[in-house]
């Protein structure tokens, strides 16, 4: 009889992949979680109004309560990361968003619905830290744009889903309490698949946990001060990419349904698709993204020329010189070029980042998202309210053009410093 041979080791590029596509693939179901519970509440709007008398003017407070502490908590979160690991406080974060569900589903008057924005906005602070910590990490460089991207497209499908599961089911149902139940379970779920998928996510082990750091960069890093990452003018300046970018996201999400609706006199059952068409094309390009990243040294012209071009559609809806479909089309078809530039601009502040300040670099600059949303709403509402509905797209356009400043600069510092790296090495 012939001896059984024994059983092989896999190729280990084939594991590797194996391990990358499910480290990405967790991720991307965390951070969608994320972004659903953005919308936790605001698509029960019509409901609180009806059950409790509150204004628009109210409830938009509690968006406010949301973006702020989700700003300050994703600041200070990143040191956390750093100091305890990604895991454990991803843990966390999706354990507040059962507790935001549950406190919405039995509050009783403003307050409990202040708590749930409360838990909310805490639960979603750590996610780019987390996120980004456990994608540096565990995810080879040859498949992080790749991760990088499928990041961004799962955050626009949880912007997606919310408002259909929320509304649709106080709608089926005739009850908001339960919607929101409903939401708490479904983070339940997912913090069910991420404890069980763990080791997946432990950003302190892997083949790639400690690549790139050397053995005098490791000690320069454990001897420098935790907040000196904040002299770095890189960090700053994408801090207000984000800033300036989230503005424009913000007056397009809010504002361009009835901005579309007053100048062209399309109904409102029609605009409504120019914030769905927006994601969706931003979802197309973050997959086009994800495959320029690895090509494409000058990460920062990737991102200069796709937000220059979503910005001139921007201005060409705007004009009101378009028939409305077409200018509507042309709206929706901006969130290409910002989709397209998502991994360039992920893959930009990985670059710009000190090592062993992973978790620290994107809080800081990610907590310039939570700004963004909570100074441009107003900002672009008092635009609308006073008929100035064109300056919705020209407000876009330009907070574009102002990111596309910020990410030149930091592709340029980054540039000059690599250069001079390899001129030492020659020398």
């Amino acid at each position: 009889m012939s001896a059984i041979p024994p059983a092989t080791d896999p190729d280990p590029e084939t594991a590797a992949r194996r391990q990358d596509v499910r480290t990405i693939s967790l991720i991307g179901l965390a951070h969608s979680s994320s972004h659903f519970f953005h919308m936790l509440l605001p698509p029960l709007f019509p409901w609180l109004i009806a059950e409790f008398g509150f204004s628009y003017a109210e409830l938009g407070w509690l968006v406010t309560v949301f973006f702020v502490i989700s700003g300050v908590g994703q600041a200070l979160s990143g040191f956390l990361v750093d100091r305890v690991g990604a895991r454990p406080v991803l843990f966390f974060a999706l354990g507040s968003f059962m507790l935001a569900g549950v406190a919405a589903a039995t509050a009783q008057g403003y307050a409990g619905l202040v708590l749930a924005a409360a838990l909310a906005g805490l639960g979603n602070a750590p996610f780019h830290p987390v996120d980004f910590t456990i994608l540096n990490k565990r995810v080879s460089a040859a498949r992080l744009g790749h991760g990088f991207a499928v990041h961004g497209i799962s955050g626009n499908l949880g912007w997606a889903l919310a408002p259909l599961f929320m509304a649709g089911l106080a709608t089926a149902t005739g009850s908001w309490r339960l919607a929101c139940l409903c939401g708490a379970l479904l983070a339940l779920l997912v913090l069910a698949v991420m404890v069980w998928q763990r080791d997946a996510l432990d950003d302190r082990q892997g083949a790639w946990a400690h690549q790139g750091v050397s053995h005098a960069g490791a000690a320069a890093v454990a001897t420098e001060h935790p907040m000196a990452f904040l002299r770095l003018p890189s960090v700053w300046l994408c801090f207000s990419f984000f800033f300036w970018s989230t503005c424009s996201l913000s007056a397009i999400q809010s504002f361009a349904s009835p901005a579309l609706q007053k100048m062209y006199g399309l109904p409102l059952s029609l605009t409504a698709l120019v914030v769905t068409g927006y994601m969706l094309c931003g979802a197309a390009g973050m997959v086009a993204g994800g495959f320029l990243v690895g090509r494409v040294a000058r990460l920062e012209k990737t991102i200069s020329v796709c937000l220059v071009a979503s910005a001139v559609l921007l201005v060409l809806a705007g004009t009101g010189w378009l028939p409305g479909t077409a200018a509507l089309a042309l709206a929706a078809l901006a969130g290409l070029g910002t989709g397209i530039a998502g991994p360039s601009r992920d893959m930009l502040i990985k670059r710009a980042a000190p090592p062993g300040a992973t978790g620290r670099v994107y809080g800081t600059v990610y907590s310039g998202l939570d700004l963004g949303f909570s100074v441009a709403a107003p900002v672009f509402g008092v635009l609308l309210d006073r008929g100035l509905t064109g300056g919705i797209f020209y407000g876009s356009a330009l907070a574009l053009l102002l990111s596309v400043a910020s990410a030149t600069l930091v592709g340029a510092g980054i540039w000059a410093r690599t250069q001079r790296s390899a001129a030492s090495v020659r020398t």
